[in-house]
């Protein structure tokens, strides 16, 4: 008799809590559960019909007000006069290849007055080839590079008057060829978490478009982000960087594509932590394919295809520590397969370990090395690499040690065609 009132007990409790697990599931909730909010954009069918920026933005807006969701882009192409900005939990969709965002033609003009520090408007010789809602960078001679230029949305033009979003950040002065021209980025996440872009072709336009640096623009921009992912996105023919990211965490490419740009590849940069970039291409970039700008650190760089871009295939530099380079290949460029650039001790490249990549045939412009390691830069492995020449280019060197650095390793590589290591002698 015990023994039947304890498992009668025991029935009895675990009849208990599953019902108590069950009815929590939805007497216990605090906030409104809601279905994933999607929105379609392009065509008759859509919540959104047009082919436009403007149209994404519509339904992007929409999400923000909503606390995220899906912005679902149909086939076509979509004529882009300004950067589509995405908002913390919202995902940007494409249909793939047949998504296409193409940047309207480029146009310029200069100031009649100085555009002070602060201001929200400029006065201009010309504002005919400027819409509401376009994309804007203003700069002077002085003020014309990295973080001196300001972007902005146009809200409002009168007459001669053009008002912006953003507030300029510097003195820019009509008579230092103060302009302000219709470069922008495309695709903008700006002080957002949990984004998604994916599946999707930006065309930059780049023949009729003015250059806009990556630091402050580029086909896919992110700044002051965190946790979010690109995937399946081809940038090509955009005049800067085709991606670039600034101040962040936790930034992962994967499988995009960057080609044909006026700068960088891809450029993460100033204090990224923890970017991925994997099963990327970077191809026929002015500059390099891809480049590590300041402070990028604890990064993983794996199977991605460098080749024919106008500098070095990867850049590596300023306080660019831990990072892990593997399974690359990095072949074809104009100068180094990889390059560990000139800083001093407190400044440089430490502890990045290279492993498992191809290089080979690098050093087409010019006489080159696999991997070059310039200034005091120190804690380098490699290790389990393919360091090669075939006789095209003018790879001449594996590995080049500068006689500042120290604590090179430089172990199991499989290297023909050509010299496996130089160490520069100290002075």
């Amino acid at each position: 008799m015990r023994s039947k009132s304890i498992r009668f007990l025991i029935f009895t409790m675990i009849l208990l809590t599953a019902k108590s697990v069950v009815f929590g599931q939805v007497d216990g909730l605090v906030d409104v559960k809601q279905a994933e909010q999607i929105i379609t954009v392009g065509g008759p069918d859509a919540d959104v019909t047009g082919f436009t920026s403007g149209a994404i933005q519509i339904a992007l807006d929409a999400l923000h007000v909503r606390g995220g969701g899906v912005v679902k882009l149909n086939p076509g192409t979509y004529q882009i006069i300004g950067p589509v900005r995405l908002s913390g939990n919202t995902s940007l969709i494409g249909s793939g290849k047949s998504t296409i965002l193409k940047k309207c033609d480029g146009f310029k003009t200069g100031f009649i007055i100085d555009a002070d520090y602060g201001m929200l408007k400029a006065v201009v010789k010309d504002a005919s080839g400027f819409k509401t809602g376009m994309g804007i960078q203003l700069y002077d001679d002085k003020h014309k590079n990295y973080w001196a230029v300001t972007t902005a949305k146009i809200t409002d033009i009168q007459d001669n008057v053009i008002y912006f979003d953003s507030r300029t950040i510097h003195d820019y002065i009509s008579g230092l060829n103060g302009t302000i021209s219709n470069a922008c980025s495309i695709v903008e996440v700006i002080g957002a978490e949990n984004v998604h872009v994916a599946n999707l072709v930006i065309e930059g336009n780049q023949s009729t478009n003015e250059y806009i640096n990556g630091c402050r623009g580029s086909g896919v921009y992110m700044y002051e982000s965190k946790n979010c992912v690109v995937e399946n996105v081809q940038v090509n023919d955009f005049n800067g960087d085709s991606f670039s990211w600034q101040i962040t965490e936790n930034i992962t490419l994967k499988g995009c594509e960057a080609s044909n740009c006026g700068g960088i590849g891809f450029h993460p940069g100033s204090g990224s932590d923890h970017s991925i970039i994997e099963n990327c291409i970077s191809h026929h970039n002015r500059v390099d394919g891809i480049f590590l700008c300041w402070r990028v650190q604890n990064g993983i760089f794996r199977n991605n295809t460098l080749y024919a871009n106008g500098a070095n295939g990867f850049s590596i530099g300023h306080k660019d520590t831990d990072n892990l380079f593997e399974n690359n290949h990095i072949y074809e460029n104009m100068h180094h397969g990889i390059l560990l650039r000139n800083e001093p001790e407190q400044n440089a490249g430490h502890r990045n370990t290279f492993r498992n990549n191809v290089i080979e045939n690098n050093g087409i412009e010019r006489e080159s090395s696999g991997i070059y390691i310039s200034g005091e830069t120190h804690d380098i492995v490699i290790t389990n690499n393919v360091i090669r020449s075939s006789g095209k280019g003018n790879q001449a060197t594996a590995v080049f040690a500068g006689k500042k650095t120290s604590k090179i390793t430089v172990k199991d590589n499989a290297i023909s065609g050509l010299k496996e290591m130089v160490q520069e002698k100290p002075e």
